[in-house]
């Protein structure tokens, strides 16, 4: 795979480090730990949704572990990386399975260690939770909910997503536009993790030292629980806005998300041509009209409402707080509309046309709007702008999951550098390393707590690339 320096990746007999072990010798050592070796059990749990990227899907098809194994508990998993360590076998965590770009994928074989049934939430205290990593965050908020809090920030696959799963392989989500990104301080308060040695050790981190293990693929020790900050349940509305353009939209959800007292859980903006790929939305939006999905506190609508109109938005569907929450912990007939945002807009796309690839943009503060025009100006139908309006440090801009008609890596390599040459920031989500996570790389000396927590390399090896 071509780099965006032009350098290739490959991987050389990937399955190769596991090839001389003796497999029955670690099923006999597991003891009563549950592990399947079923091959299409293998198959499910060594896959993600890298398959958004023609680039890496044949890449990775091919990657899977000789191994599943599902510890119940923190004692199973410091057992299980003690018998790593001793007989140097690759070890791949899995949480929900739901990143984009191979972070659950085991390059070179070994044990998947699948940590769903660490499920518990441990503690609640007023403002934070502990939490174990293997929790569902669709459980998390629902548990909490009924203790008066919700969690700040979670992605639009919070129906399957681990809460460890997207603090190590996410980067933000529904919350965004007030609490901005995950590797931010003071948005993860602490995390468990187990080393990867003969005798395992439990390092507990807290404060910036949090983001040792924040977007590091799991390559960087065991992520047994996280503590998480939480906010006070809101009783959230969802609204779906029309627009006659791409930039009036734009500049209505940027205007909204200057209003400090409004209270925004999304804030979302579609192209004109997305939203026919919108699932059971679609048939709803006006044609030909570009789309605003909104999670707005229903306290505050008489001043949302207001702001619709002064936009010139059309409101053509919304929810009320106990619809929104039937939608989003229940089964409903229409999803919840997160997931018709983030990179569900992809998934919703792929599903009518397999030529969408995506990429991942930043536009910089105080120029974002005039940044969005000049590219869906320059790129035309070849790239379909859908934006997520988020705060960071202070000032709201916009990130891009822009839908990209995909020809060749070349031409993709092309857009990506005149993006670049715009000043619109890139994190390049098809490639598999953490060295190319671009803008979204964390602030923190991320290889030498690897060093520290996984002597051996036995975490994810392949991932993590020059830094």
């Amino acid at each position: 795979m071509a780099s965006p320096k032009g350098k290739t990746e490959m991987i050389v007999d990937a399955q190769a480090p596991s090839a001389a072990i003796d497999w029955e010798a670690v099923k006999v050592e597991l003891g009563d730990i549950p592990w399947s070796a079923d091959k299409p059990v293998l198959k499910r749990k060594s896959r993600d949704f890298y398959w958004f990227s023609p680039i890496l899907k044949p890449l990775l098809d091919p990657m899977i572990a000789d191994l599943v194994v599902l510890p119940r508990d923190e004692a199973d998993v410091i057992a299980v990386a003690a018998l790593a360590a001793r007989r140097r076998i690759p070890v791949t965590i899995r949480g929900g399975g739901t990143g984009n770009y191979g972070q659950a994928v085991p390059l070179e074989g070994g044990i998947v260690l699948d940590m769903t049934g660490l499920d518990a939430i441990e503690e609640v205290s007023p403002g934070r939770a502990r939490i174990q990593a293997g929790a569902r965050m669709s459980d998390i908020d629902r548990d909490l909910r009924m203790q008066g809090w919700e969690l700040r920030l979670f992605p639009s696959t919070r129906r399957t997503a681990s809460i460890g799963g997207f603090v190590c392989g996410g980067a933000t989500g529904a919350g965004a536009i007030t609490y901005g990104q995950l590797g931010d301080p003071g948005a993860v308060l602490g995390a468990r993790v187990v080393t990867v040695e003969e005798n395992p050790r439990v390092i507990e981190l807290k404060g910036l030292d949090v983001r040792k293990v924040v977007h590091a693929y799991g390559l960087n020790g065991i992520v047994t629980a996280v503590e998480m900050p939480t906010a006070p349940a809101l009783p959230w509305c969802e609204r779906a806005i029309a627009f006659d353009s791409l930039s009036a939209a734009a500049r209505f959800a940027q205007a909204l998300g200057e209003m400090d007292q409004v209270a925004k859980k999304l804030l979302t903006v579609h192209d004109p041509r997305i939203g026919p790929y919108l699932g059971e939305l679609a048939g709803m939006i006006p044609p030909g009209k570009a789309v605003a999905l909104v999670l707005v506190d229903a306290n505050a609508l008489a001043a949302f409402d207001d702001h619709v109109a002064a936009h010139g938005g059309e409101l053509f569907f919304a929810r009320d707080p106990k619809e929104t929450d039937a939608a989003a912990f229940a089964h409903t007939e229409m999803p919840p509309l997160y997931e018709f945002a983030w990179n569900h807009t992809t998934l919703n796309a792929l599903k009518h046309d397999k030529s969408f690839t995506y990429l991942q943009l930043r536009f910089l503060p105080g120029i974002n709007l005039e940044q969005v025009d000049k590219a869906a100006a320059h790129f035309g139908d070849e790239m379909l702008l859908h934006l997520e309006f988020q705060r960071r440090f202070g000032r709201v801009t916009c990130t891009a999951l822009p839908l990209v008609r995909y020809t060749t890596e070349a031409r993709l390599r092309e857009i990506i550098a005149a993006c670049e040459a715009m000043q619109i920031g890139v994190s390049d989500p098809h490639s598999y390393r953490l060295s190319d996570a671009g803008w979204k790389r964390v602030d923190a000396d991320q290889p030498a707590f690897k060093r520290e927590a996984d002597p051996y390399g036995l975490l994810n090896p392949g991932k993590l690339g020059p830094v």
